[in-house]
């Protein structure tokens, strides 16, 4: 996710935390470990599936209303080049991502804690993105999801004008994107059980 000053940032937050409470990809059930084939449809899926291209849209849309930034004028061409924009930096985050999560053996999956409470399956969402399950069954620092997500802010900075080219912003939208990240946990967690009750099946007469 890119914005271009922390204003503009927080003006934005209500869309994206809209977009990033739901869960991107389903939570896992079985710890059967992925390959690297398994690891690589579960990042595109979380990079250019239909729910994060409407989000890549709508963020550009708003870059767009807000003139962020402001040497990319307005217009059609504006607007491709935000757009360009968020979809590169996304993909950089699904590349750093796959990369990590193969070559250290961490699982990229969320596990669901289940069961009842709200305060300890919120615990256990917390819990989720700063640790992350290796393939073999263990647990470890979330390499894969830290990495992707600074990474991901420092490289796209190179792109934006000269002015926003720099250290802070690159570390205060990584950290953004891991509370992202966070919401999209907690999605998982709980959209579930608030989907099996909203759609529950009224008893017949």
């Amino acid at each position: 996710m890119r914005s271009l000053s922390l204003k503009r940032s927080r003006r934005a937050m209500p869309l994206l935390a809209l977009l990033a409470a739901f869960p991107l990809a389903a939570a896992a059930q079985s710890p059967v470990p992925l390959g690297w084939k398994g690891k690589l449809v579960f990042h595109a899926k979380r990079t250019f599936g239909p729910l994060p291209l409407a989000g890549l849209g709508a963020y550009a849309g708003f870059l767009q209303l807000t003139n962020s930034p402001k040497e990319w004028g307005q217009g059609a061409s504006g607007y491709d080049k935000r757009l360009a924009s968020t979809a590169a930096a996304a993909a950089i985050h699904g590349v750093l991502a796959f990369g990590l999560d193969t070559a250290l053996h961490q699982d990229p999956r969320y596990y669901r804690a289940g069961g009842t409470g709200f305060w300890r399956r919120t615990g256990h969402a917390v819990r989720g993105t700063i640790l992350t399950r290796t393939d073999s069954g263990g647990e470890t620092l979330s390499t894969w999801r830290i990495g992707s997500a600074y990474g991901e802010e420092f490289l796209s900075n190179l792109w934006y004008p000269a002015h926003l080219d720099n250290a802070r912003l690159g570390f205060t939208q990584g950290t953004i994107r891991l509370g992202f990240d966070l919401l999209s946990n907690l999605g998982s967690e709980f959209w579930p059980d608030i989907k099996k009750d909203i759609f529950r099946r009224k008893p017949g007469p």
